[in-house]
């Protein structure tokens, strides 16, 4: 098979970095907007409404984990085939993550069928927050094959450099999810109102739309030939898979964790504390979606690199991602700062919630402008294969630092005090990323000496 030489290994750095990111920085504003505008649509039935979703959110974000996580192991272990110019063995890595994608959906698919209901009791006994939290949750679980497939074929085509298209697929979905979304949730066009259920069937629509161009554009991918039928398992590359992937998973199942005990230290002031906290979750996207595109895009050229021993690329690339990261937080510092009430009126916040809401954006957003560097650090670490360092770094900062922080402020000087933990977990993240990014660069520095 002729070896396709790829942009990764030869276009200057900053270039690169920049066309493979803005689509992807792109599609994740169209996802950030989909959220927003799916909580805007939610607000409008009832405050009542917007909380349940809220709540059932962390187990949402449980599913999303294991899709996003499986594939960033795809992804960077893809794009180091072919950095090592092994293209029939990137093929099996494209074909082998299929494959857990499908066994992954049929966990969860479960889960969503038996579990949901339990789930939305652990947080409150309201019968109409656990009924309306029920039916989103248990429609877009069992019903989630389009997410698997359709990120799965994202990071497949980003792995190979092809960031317009893997923009793409995200768009199809989200737009798709954006029309949907008020004719079912209000019952336009001749559509029953189906009030939260429809926002729940309005989202997993737009991720089969999704996986179908996905699937499609994975058949016409020029570096890598995935033939659907023929995908099968290997132990040895879903160990290598989940070497970057399953740290990956933690890193946003700890997200989960997160949301629920924040949900849980939150409620017991008022419930209006939690849909606060759900309206900053929707808001917050906005400002880290451009990251996480800037991340997403920054992998696959930090794996292809490494497999190329180009070590000089990669920390110029790291270098510039932190410079652009830090730069777009800091604008998001300045809307949260400037701009709450306003922020906080598009869900149709009370007097109590933007009372709440404005103290909230203002004191949690000062750790936007830490959070940057270890959102890119945590990149070079997947794309190099030591996902284990993200992943400590994520179970510290949620788990060690911001949590138990949250309790004893909110204990020791009640509600306000709660958000002050966002900031102390940041610093704590960026402290210990740059302490493994010097492991790295050591690391780096040593393999240069070997191949010199």
């Amino acid at each position: 098979m002729e070896i396709k030489e790829n942009k990764m290994g030869t276009m200057p750095v900053g270039k690169l970095l920049v066309s493979m990111s803005i689509p992807m920085m792109f599609s994740m504003l169209i996802q950030a907007l989909y959220n927003i505008v799916d909580s805007i649509f939610i607000s409008r039935v009832s405050e009542a409404a917007l909380t349940a979703v809220s709540l059932a959110f962390p187990l949402q974000t449980l599913m999303i984990a294991f899709a996003v996580g499986t594939s960033v192991g795809i992804n960077s272990l893809l794009a180091r085939r072919l950095g090592e110019k092994r293209p029939e063995e990137a093929e099996k890595v494209a074909g082998n993550g299929l494959v857990l994608m499908l066994f992954t959906y049929m966990v969860f698919a479960i889960i969503g069928i038996t579990l949901t209901n339990t789930f939305m009791k652990m947080f409150t006994d309201d019968p109409d927050l656990i009924k309306m939290g029920d039916q989103y949750l248990g429609i877009c679980m069992t019903f989630s094959f389009g997410i698997f497939f359709s990120v799965g074929c994202e990071k497949i085509i980003q792995g190979t450099g092809e960031t317009m298209i893997s923009m793409m697929i995200q768009l199809v979905g989200a737009v798709v999810n954006i029309i949907l979304d008020p004719i079912m949730i209000f019952g336009l066009l001749g559509c029953p109102a189906l009030g939260v259920r429809g926002a729940a069937i309005a989202t997993v629509i737009g991720q089969i739309a999704s996986m179908i161009f996905g699937m499609i554009m994975v058949r016409r991918n020029k570096f890598v030939k995935v033939r659907f039928l023929k995908a099968r398992f290997s132990r040895s590359i879903t160990r290598e898979t989940y070497r970057v992937g399953l740290p990956s998973i933690v890193m946003q199942a700890i997200g989960t964790v997160m949301t629920s005990a924040m949900n849980m230290i939150l409620i017991s002031f008022t419930p209006t504390a939690t849909t606060v906290f759900g309206a900053y979750f929707k808001l917050q996207s906005f400002v880290f979606m451009p990251i996480f595109g800037l991340n997403s895009g920054l992998i696959p050229i930090v794996g292809y690199n490494f497999g190329a021993r180009r070590f000089d690329r990669i920390r110029q690339v790291a270098k510039i991602g932190i410079i652009i990261a830090t730069t777009v937080m800091a604008v998001g510092f300045l809307l949260f700062q400037l701009l709450p009430v306003q922020l906080l009126s598009l869900f149709n916040a009370s007097e109590n919630m933007t009372a709440i809401g404005i103290k909230a954006f203002r004191t949690i957003s000062w750790s936007f402008l830490l959070a940057g560097t270890g959102i890119m650090l945590s990149g070079v670490f997947q794309g190099v294969g030591d996902g284990i360092y993200s992943m400590f770094v994520s179970i510290t900062r949620q788990l060690v630092f911001l949590i138990p922080s949250a309790w004893l402020l909110g204990r020791i000087f009640g509600l306000d005090y709660v958000w002050y933990s966002f900031i102390i977990s940041e610093a704590f993240s960026a402290t210990l990323s740059i302490l493994f990014y010097r492991r790295e660069n050591r690391k780096f520095k040593a393999l240069e000496g070997k191949t010199a």
